[in-house]
């Protein structure tokens, strides 16, 4: 009979203390995931993992409970500076904003990567009458 061989989970700590939260807030979600300074992944939560379903997910107070989800965590990193990134122009973008503030650590910057169109869609042929 084999014997079953355990295998420890990998401790990580971030090397400078310095991690990233990267909020995504969409009309339908709130996804929030906790990087490295690098951009390796460390934890993540959302909305519908939360056990929210259909219009509740988007609530802005569905995003606070996302980010505190994800950054209870934090100190099991080693991290003690956070960035922002924020992407997206859901309902929960505030909110998810003045919950990494809430947590308690120092906010190095806040920066907005939403896609912006350089020029937008083509518009539509003119109306023949």
């Amino acid at each position: 009979m084999a014997v079953k061989k355990e295998t420890k989970k990998k401790k990580i700590l971030v090397a400078n203390g310095e991690g990233h939260v990267h909020i995504q807030a969409t009309s339908n979600n709130t996804l929030v995931t906790l990087t490295d300074s690098n951009g390796n992944r460390l934890d993540q939560s959302s909305a519908g993992a939360l056990g929210n379903r259909g219009a509740k997910k988007s609530t802005p107070f569905v995003a606070q409970q996302v980010v505190e989800t994800a950054l209870k965590n934090v100190a099991n990193f080693g991290i003690n500076k956070l960035g922002i990134f924020i992407k997206g122009a859901g309902n929960g973008r505030e909110a998810a904003i003045r919950a990494v503030g809430s947590v308690g650590l120092p906010i190095l910057f806040i920066k907005d990567v939403s896609p912006i169109p350089h020029n937008g869609c083509r518009p539509p042929k003119a109306r023949r009458l």
